[in-house]
């Protein structure tokens, strides 16, 4: 018994000291958990204001004093290891003493880095978090394999709680959980009930020939903005019989299916993308001071430099628009035309993995789209709503900036679950438990999504402890060119999600990093002002918008695969033809959008003039697909029935 006591005191002993503040008559302080080698770093005391100093390493630091808590800026630890620190009063007398451990500054990035490169090789981005999460709760304890037994029991005993519940009372965090899991459950019950499909249908009856029916699809894909995965699978399945008696190919349908869900998703004032993005946002602006706007206020602010997702959007009615195409996609459009084959010889398509019950509404109940316009017009307009009663100033700008966003949101999504309930229930198109199925399903298709959320919270904590942006700022804060931030952050974040196949588990890796950096950098070039702000929104949006571009070219991304899916697309084909026309446009934001930003050129002339360029670059590149049923009739609807497509 006394063995098994010893054992377990031995492995927990660590969890259940650590933490502990020590102090003494009227002062105290709580040293850092770890500091860096050589990189500045501050510590905070709490007393009344008076003479006081703290001792690190021989040196000692005079205090600045604020309503009862004395500040020690710019403390420097020279060598690793344990290193003792003591706060002293006026006389020199020894008030309390703690400790610290001083790791090189290289290994703070290390857990980042095992994230990424654990994603980059399993193509699994939760088991590359957890790892990322574990080995910088290991370097907390030193560098020793009992500290790799301390560090994972910290992974959920420290790290995860307290991202689901953080030490200050911050209530932030949960407001996006219940958010995301909310409005989710409104997507389940609007799909069961026929209002998405009433939607579709009141869109789909203007499809009569290509040019219409590509118009069609790509506005549908924009009208269920609210979630990337309901539209591509409600949109794919939707139009595929309609694309396929129009000639269209299957390969062009998904790229429509597909460049409409993520890009919309991600700009979109309220969808399922957003809870996961303002909680990001909000988790890295956190501690930067100085820095007033809300999480939902750096978000609205960053919606006009998220070049990438408006251009791809812009390209797709474009290319319906003028009927060009250029690469595989126009050999595919050739074929469906002239051939009447939708799909290529030989293609691989499952019949059975195009749909998804979740998605489909029940049989027999009515289509009608108020059913689904009603909750999502409550959804935003609660959401505005809740925005303006929460926050204040003279201006909307000022009013949004200074709003509760987080419990503006909440409101908003359970509002919008009770419309859509109402709605069911009170035209008896669903029982009251047939709704909280449908609620359920929905609620339950985020879970996956609260667990990289919850997971990408954890990592950032990791890196709050070690440090990492502290470092970053040391190393590039001076040496790095505001000019070339936003471009730089935008490839990283698209090869990272190139090869992980996920744009949340990229957002959620390098938000927490990117975002104290750009502030450094801001502040290093005289930009941490009103001024300089559009380099934080711009080094925000480049991190969503390059994350959608690197996901929306990878083969291994899921909204990719669902688009193939949904479309009865070969998935190598979708990929093979949809990689030239998202490599072009994201060179066109790249060169004309978020390297003139960088260099202060304003949004608003950079992204007309992108637009202009990547049209300008559909018609030098593209030529017209033959079609010798529509072609010389494009715009009448009594055209010859086409041959029914191989």
């Amino acid at each position: 018994m006394l063995l098994v006591v010893a054992v377990v005191s031995l492995l927990f002993a660590p969890h259940l000291s650590r933490g502990a503040e020590a102090q003494s008559g009227e002062y105290s302080f709580e040293a850092p958990r770890v500091v860096l080698d050589g990189v500045p770093f501050t510590v905070e005391a709490e007393g009344p204001d008076g003479d006081a100093s703290l001792r690190v390493g021989g040196e000692e630091y005079e205090a600045s004093f604020s309503d009862g808590a004395a500040t020690f800026e710019d403390v420097v630890v020279s060598g690793g290891g344990e290193v003792s620190m003591s706060l002293l009063a006026g006389g020199g007398e020894e008030i309390s003493e703690q400790t610290t451990r001083s790791i090189p500054g290289w290994l703070s990035i290390l857990p980042p880095v095992i994230a990424i490169g654990v994603a980059l090789l399993t193509r699994q981005v939760i088991p590359a978090l957890f790892l990322g999460i574990w080995a910088g709760a290991a370097m907390v304890y030193g560098l020793s394999f009992g500290a790799l037994w301390s560090g994972l029991l910290d992974v959920l005993g420290v790290y995860v709680l307290e991202a689901l519940s953080p030490p200050d009372g911050d209530t932030g965090h949960a407001s996006i959980i219940v958010f995301t899991l909310m409005i989710g459950g409104m997507v389940g019950i609007i799909s069961r009930n026929g209002g998405t499909k009433g939607v579709v249908n009141r869109i789909v009856g203007f499809a009569s020939n290509p040019r219409r029916g590509q118009l069609t699809t790509g506005t549908l894909g924009v009208a269920i903005f609210f979630d990337d995965y309901a539209n591509s699978l409600v949109v794919g399945n939707t139009m595929r019989p309609i694309t396929d008696r129009l000639r269209i190919s299957r390969e062009k349908l998904a790229y429509i299916v597909d460049s409409t869900a993520a890009p919309v998703a991600t700009i979109a004032l309220i969808t399922t993308w957003i809870g996961f993005q303002v909680g990001l946002i909000g988790d890295a602006i956190g501690s930067i001071e100085g820095f007033g706007q809300s999480a939902y206020s750096v978000f609205l602010s960053s919606i006009p430099y998220s070049f990438y997702p408006m251009l791809a959007i812009l390209f797709v009615f474009a290319v319906a628009i003028t009927g060009r195409d250029f690469g595989p996609m126009r050999a595919a459009e050739e074929r469906a035309r002239t051939e009447g084959k939708v799909m290529r010889d030989g293609a691989s398509v499952d019949p059975e993995a195009a749909g998804d019950d979740e998605t489909r509404h029940k049989e027999g109940v009515p289509e009608r789209a108020y059913n689904a316009l009603i909750p999502i017009g409550v959804l935003i307009g609660g959401a505005m709503a809740g925005l303006y009663v929460t926050g204040s100033g003279d201006n909307i700008r000022d009013i949004i900036g200074s709003a509760d966003s987080f419990s503006a949101l909440v409101w908003a999504s359970l509002l919008s679950v009770l419309a859509a309930a109402i709605l069911s229930v009170g035209q008896r198109i669903l029982t009251l438990g047939e709704v909280v199925d449908a609620w359920y399903s929905g609620l339950r298709s985020m879970l996956l999504v609260l667990i990289i959320l919850v997971m990408a919270w954890s990592l950032s904590n990791v890196t709050d402890v070690l440090r990492t942006g502290d470092f970053l700022v040391s190393v590039l804060g001076e040496s790095l060119s505001p000019a070339l931030l936003p471009a730089l952050i935008f490839l990283v974040a698209a090869a990272t999600a190139f090869s992980t196949g996920t744009s949340w588990g990229t957002m959620g890796i390098l938000v927490p990093l990117t975002v104290p950096l750009a502030w450094a950098i801001m502040g290093a070039n005289g930009l941490a002002n009103a001024d300089g702000y559009y380099l934080m929104y711009a080094s925000v949006a480049s991190v969503l918008a390059g994350a959608v571009w690197g996901d929306h070219c990878s083969p291994i991304s899921d909204t990719t695969i669902i688009s193939s899916m949904a479309s009865g697309c070969d998935h190598i084909d979708h990929v093979r033809t949809q990689i030239p026309y998202a490599l072009f446009v994201g060179g066109v934001a790249i060169l004309l959008g978020l390297l003139p930003v960088g260099f202060g050129v304003p949004w608003w002339i950079v992204l007309p003039v992108a637009a202009v360029a990547s049209v300008g670059g559909l018609y030098v590149m593209g030529k017209k697909v033959s079609d010798p049923v529509y072609g010389s009739r494009p715009e009448r609807s009594s055209a010859k029935e086409p041959m029914t497509p191989a």
